[in-house]
């Protein structure tokens, strides 16, 4: 009786795997503590930060597309705004590209959220012995840290068209952390839109109300140059409010008004969209789309 050796390639194949070593396991957290829920969470926006570094479509949303923005802005209606103003109207553009590289970063990581959907990897995840509130804090853990880093990035492009700090450095942090609080409120939102269905553009149709919204703010022009029956909305709608603050914190001006109306937005938003975002995460990650 005569055997069949396996192939080469098995072969190979088979001592490979035999030669797989895992390292030994130095920390072992319960699944449901606190240890186990900060671990691994940072593990996972590690693991997000990274891929969104290795991807084109995040990073030209997030980052390239905003500067060359602020870049055309300034330069096609930047000397009209500053002369009739009277004051320079990067004051105006630099915050309210900041808050759109945050929101048009977060529709990005959503849309990457629904593929990994689709995909079957929220499933994989799922089944791991890892914190299940690991995955939601990782994404907003990597969506502050991505609005920060897109934040400076843009107020440095707007140094460089005359953007500067007037009241100071405590109030220049502050600036920095106005797009973070609109966009942790932005970015839930974005979640739960994210995983309520997979096949609805739900998303989509987000970045096309956020594009409307550019140009109704009072960063894009002063909200007196708006029709009086559109002023009000101009002037409480979220953007604005962030935009007014952070003008406040560097040109000068009222700060408390604006920042309060931001920081109501913000926390409704997460109050709204938090729950259905646990609620479609649990969802999405077990069952395919």
């Amino acid at each position: 009786m005569t055997t069949t050796a396996p192939p080469t390639h098995e072969r190979r194949e088979a001592a490979d795997l035999t030669q797989v070593t895992f390292h030994e396991t130095t920390e072992v957290f319960p699944e449901t503590s606190r240890q186990a829920l900060v671990t691994h969470s940072l593990l996972q926006t590690q693991r997000l930060l990274r891929r969104w570094t290795r991807d084109p479509f995040t990073m030209l949303q997030a980052i390239v597309y905003p500067a060359l923005m602020l870049i055309m802005f300034n330069a096609v209606l930047g000397i009209s705004v500053t002369r009739a103003t009277g004051i320079n109207s990067v004051y105006g553009y630099a915050p309210m590209i900041a808050l759109v590289g945050a929101m048009f970063g977060s529709i990005a990581s959503g849309m990457q959220l629904k593929m990994e959907w689709r995909k079957g990897l929220l499933s994989r995840f799922w089944i791991l012995p890892v914190h299940r509130a690991s995955g939601l804090v990782s994404r907003l853990l990597a969506e502050s840290v991505r609005i920060m880093l897109t934040t400076v990035l843009i107020l440095l492009v707007g140094v460089a068209l005359g953007f500067r700090f007037n009241q100071g450095v405590l109030a220049g942090i502050a600036l920095l952390f106005v797009p973070l609080l609109m966009g942790i409120g932005f970015a839930t939102m974005v979640t739960a839109l994210s995983v309520t269905s997979a096949k609805l553009p739900l998303v989509e149709l987000l970045s096309l109300i956020c594009s409307l919204l550019m140009f109704f703010n009072s960063g894009f022009v002063p909200t007196a140059a708006y029709p009086t029956w559109l002023q009000g909305f101009v002037e409480n709608q979220p953007m604005s409010t962030a935009i007014d603050a952070m003008k406040g914190l560097s040109l000068g001006g009222p700060v408390a008004e604006p920042l309060i109306k931001t920081a109501l937005w913000s926390v409704g938003a997460i109050a709204l969209f938090t729950w259905p975002a646990i609620r479609g995460y649990r969802k999405a990650a077990g069952t395919p789309a």
